[in-house]
């Protein structure tokens, strides 16, 4: 049986690494999306980040946070920012040497999400 990309990438460990990264260096120096984060537990963030995207990419489910939709009700998340996030993403597993590949594959995993987050 071929490894689940949480597998691959490393495990819960590595997309923690990932998810920092992710924040610190990339969404949080952007300023067409920082303003999302202004009120939030960024701890609680990245914890929650890290769960989420754990088991989307195959591995255990120990996601209990909002649903898509509730987590990003009234927030008018328009594509622009979605697709930023996506480029973020991308940039962050690339930095960690995911191949290219599997970056594909769990942006397509992430891609799903977008009918649930954007215009809410």
């Amino acid at each position: 049986m071929e490894p689940t990309l949480y597998e691959k990438i490393g495990g819960e460990e590595a997309i923690e690494t990932v998810v920092d990264y992710f924040y610190n260096e990339l969404v949080l120096k952007d300023e067409t999306v920082k303003h999302f984060f202004d009120e939030t537990d960024m701890e609680k963030q990245r914890r929650q980040q890290t769960k989420f995207i754990s088991f989307a990419l195959g591995g255990p489910n120990q996601y209990t946070g909002k649903s898509m939709e509730k987590a990003h009700e009234g927030m008018d998340i328009q594509e622009r920012h979605f697709e930023a996030i996506v480029k973020h993403l991308h940039a962050a597993l690339a930095q960690f040497q995911v191949p290219v590949d599997d970056i594909e594959k769990a942006l397509n995993k992430v891609g799903t999400l977008k009918d649930s987050i954007v215009n809410k």
